[in-house]
């Protein structure tokens, strides 16, 4: 086989390498529509919320983020600056099932009586012990005001937030996660599992196609490099 025809063979193989690399899917999110049936102090009350979940890759574990588009119950009366105090769950399912706590700072500003309640960002961190695609989805939300507690309960079966590929303790960690619809807000924070170290880089599926077109870039131009070697290599004169 001539020397230009082994040159075009390899190329042809690291592209399709780095296609591939480019194309691995990352994590998958997307906004779904939870109805709260909410139990009260004063009798029961509901309302639908889309709900997002996003992910940062903490230390070992992920940083979640469940956030709120709409408010979910309202108070007769005027809820001061810092009275309500808003946590929940998120149930885990796929590879491994489980809870993970998550909480927020109470409200920044007052809440004026028979207004939804806008529910502020709340956090958590889940470090996976099994290896495999995990799913996190929408669940118990409690609130706390003027010392009464109110829950309310998902009544449609939503579907998972957010789904991600994850290794258990000690691998090198799976794919980062995604983000849905909302806006960041500040956040307060609860840990479910062991909680990990510094909080890194967002990975969603724009951050995660980057640097995988970037492991396939460094791919193709380490395989053209040997390419070239080879071609220069052929030609090298006989002695």
């Amino acid at each position: 086989m001539s020397n230009q025809k082994r040159t075009a063979l390899a190329l042809t193989a690291v592209l399709a390498g780095s296609l591939v690399l480019m194309a691995a899917p990352a994590a998958h999110a997307e906004v779904v529509d939870v109805n709260y049936q909410c139990e009260t102090p004063i009798g029961p009350k509901g309302a639908v919320s889309p709900i997002d979940i996003k992910s940062v890759r903490s230390g070992n574990g992920y940083k979640l983020t469940m956030s709120f588009q709409k408010g979910v119950s309202s108070s007769p009366v005027e809820l001061g600056k810092g009275a309500m105090n808003p946590s929940a769950v998120i149930e885990v399912g796929g590879a491994e099932t489980g809870k993970v706590q998550v909480s927020g700072p109470a409200n920044a500003e007052a809440i004026p009586a028979n207004t939804p309640i806008k529910i502020s960002d709340l956090s958590g961190t889940y470090t996976p012990k099994k290896s495999g695609k995990v799913t996190f989805t929408a669940g118990v939300l409690t609130i706390k005001a003027l010392g009464t507690t109110t829950t309310c309960t998902p009544r449609n079966s939503p579907g998972p937030s957010l789904e991600l590929d994850v290794e258990g303790a000690g691998g090198s960690g799976g794919s980062g996660g995604s983000t849905g619809g909302s806006t960041d807000g500040s956040t307060g924070g609860s840990t479910g599992g062991a909680s990990g170290g510094g909080e890194l880089p967002k990975t969603g599926p724009l951050d995660s196609a980057v640097a995988l077109g970037t492991l396939g870039g460094t791919v193709l131009l380490t395989g053209a490099a040997g390419v070239l070697w080879l071609t220069r290599r052929g030609r090298r004169p006989t002695a």
